[in-house]
Order: C-alpha cells, then structure tokens, then sequence
C-alpha cells in the first residue's frame, strides 16, 4: 500500500471511540412478528429522528402522570398533615395542557375531551378559536374539504364557506353560534350588574361549558370537573366578534384578564410538581411557561410543533430556551417532537393517559 493510499485509509477509517455504557441500538419494528400496535408504538424509541423523539415524551408524558409527593424526601417544614407516606402519595402532578385553535377544529378535539372527562389534566389554556371551536361543533359539524388543501379562496368566500387547512366550516355555523351565545351573554352581564362582579375568561368559559351542557363538548367537562380554562386572547376570535356586536346592543360586560393571571399563576405556585403538555406555541406556550416560571420552572415538559427557532419564535424555541428564562427546570429533561399534532397527539394519549384507562366513571 503506498503512502498516500494508507493516509487516506486512516482518514477515513479513523479509531472509534466505544459507546457510552447503555446507548441504545437503532431498531424499527420488524412486521415479520406480527401487527402489535402497542409494541410498534415502543419500537418508536430505538428507531431514530421523531419517533425516538416520539418515544421519549411518552417516557416524560408517563413521568409527570405517575409522581408523587411521596416520592420526595419530607422537608423540616412541612405541614404536619403531608408527613404521613399515605397523604403524601394523593398529592399528584399539576398537568398543564395547552392548545392551539386548529386542534379544537380538528379531531384532536375528542382526544382533549377524553382527557379533560376523566380528570387526567389540571389546567388547560386555549386560544379562543380553540374555546369557540369546540361550542361551534356541538351545534353544527365541520367539513372535510373534497379538494384537500387545494380549494380555492375566492370560490369559498362566495359560497359563505371558511377554510381551515383542508378542513370547511359553514357560515351558517357561526351564525348559529350567535344566536346561541347572545342570549346568555345578556343573561352574564345582568349577573354582573346585579353582584357587581366582573367576569374572567376562565369563568365565561366555564358558563358556556354550563350552558352547552353537550358531552361531546371539552368545555362542558371542563366545568363538570372543576378544570379552569385559560385564554387570555379570549377576544381574538367569534367569541370577540359576538362580545364586539353586544357591547352596541348593551354595553358593561366586563372580562377581568388580572383575576386569571393572578389565578393560574397561583396554579403553579402552589403546585408541589408541575408538567406541562403543550400543542402549538404563541399565546397557549407561553402562559404556561410563564406561570411556572412563578416557581422557578416546570418538572416536566413536552411540546409538539413544526416550529423551527432561526426566526425566534415562541413555537419554535427548542425547550433550552425556556430554560435560560426559569420556565423549566435546569436539571429536567423536556421534550419537543417536531411533528404535526394530528397524527401525533392521538399516538402519545394512546401510550400514556389512555393506555391505563379512565382513573374513575364519569
């Protein structure tokens, strides 16, 4: 071998260094064993990019579900009645969960409703499509466009439909949504005039789960089960628009946004342990980052988005970034899948919250 050849055979065959103790070897699921769902899910860990990724946030996702209290040393303060090993173990994770409007207008709808109608979360927070959304659907459905994404703009707005991605809502729905909110929007400010108490969005969100008193609606469990919802862009949306019409019929409804900040920032506060599970980013990300920075970060965190961070977005901010402000602890591991929720959302509950079954009836 001459000289030139054996240089360049070291330069590419240079010495490796052994793998650290436990590295886990690169394996996809081998259909030759059969169709085993679950199985096909666990062997998304081995299997490298996002389904690793995918993997490890139901590891994160099942590590916030399964803490306790009891799992921590007792602290020289503690209150006498936490010091026993059988109250400890009742005292649970805070779960934050938070959406963005799209996933109220799609499927992923009945995936939150599961979770919110067998108290599987502790605190939601939405954006206001992703409160309306949900009421819109119990009184009319939205569509599957027969042209996918590729319908025309023009065409649909004569034709009185809106578009949502691939996806068509009626005109007809928000009108529907209308005359079913105007009503009790008269009924809610003749409540405020008379105790004179301002209302939240949490507790507006709460009246109309009251209100629809569907099942299929996420809110109405929401209220059922003492779950508060969030959404501090509450206006941004058909909600703002009905709240924008009635201000002219009867003006003084007032929505308090210091009342919620105040309330779910005591959310986390108070919160012995706290994870947050976050679809989307902008105003529903940044809430709940923002109220677990109240207590110097979250113990866990997943996110799902398609975000990348060379723009500096709120969605596209790798978890360190968060970290660098207090919003999720140093010594944590937090997960983000770059993915699109729809067809991952549903695949992380069926590994995690669903795969135990609901805790009690409903």
């Amino acid at each position: 071998m001459s000289e030139s050849t054996s240089k360049a055979e070291e330069a590419v065959l240079i010495q490796s260094v052994p793998m650290p103790a436990g590295s886990v070897k690169v394996r996809g699921y081998d259909f030759n064993e059969g169709l085993d769902y679950d199985r096909l899910l666990g062997s998304f860990l081995s299997s490298g990019f996002q389904a690793t990724n995918f993997g490890l946030a139901v590891e994160e996702v099942n590590k916030m579900r399964q803490w306790r209290l009891s799992d921590e040393p007792v602290a020289e303060d503690e209150d006498e009645e936490l010091k026993s090993i059988e109250a400890r173990s009742k005292v649970k994770s805070t779960i934050f969960l938070g959406y963005t409007s799209n996933m109220a207008s799609c499927g992923v709808r009945e995936t939150i409703r599961y979770l919110c109608q067998h108290k599987m979360v502790d605190v939601v927070v939405a954006t206001a499509g992703g409160v309306e959304e949900d009421f819109i659907k119990c009184l009319a459905p939205t569509y599957i466009g027969s042209n996918g994404f590729d319908l025309d703009g023009k065409t649909l707005r004569k034709q009185g439909l809106n578009r949502i991605g691939n996806m068509l809502v009626p005109n007809e729905n928000y009108c529907r949504f209308e005359e079913w909110l105007m009503p009790i929007l008269d009924k809610m400010l003749d409540e405020q005039l008379a105790t004179g108490e301002p209302w939240t969005p949490s507790k507006f969100i709460k009246r109309l789960g009251l209100e629809i008193n569907n099942p299929e609606s996420i809110y109405y469990w929401c209220a059922k089960n003492d779950i508060p919802v969030f959404s501090p862009a509450l206006t941004d949306g058909s909600i703002g628009d009905m709240l924008f019409f009635h201000s002219y019929k009867r003006t003084g409804l007032v929505l308090d946004l210091v009342g919620d900040i105040r309330e779910i920032n005591m959310k986390a506060m108070k919160a012995r342990h706290t994870g947050a599970i976050i679809i989307g980013g902008g105003v529903v990300k940044h809430h709940i980052m923002n109220a677990n920075l109240m207590r110097n970060g979250c113990d866990h965190a997943v996110l799902i988005n398609t975000g990348q961070e060379y723009d500096g977005s709120d969605s596209g901010a790798k978890p360190d970034e968060a970290i660098s402000w207090g919003k999720i602890k140093m010594n944590v591991t937090p997960i983000k899948i770059y993915a699109e929720a729809t067809i991952v959302f549903p695949l992380l509950v069926a590994q995690t919250f669903a795969k135990d079954g609901p805790r009690e009836k409903v």
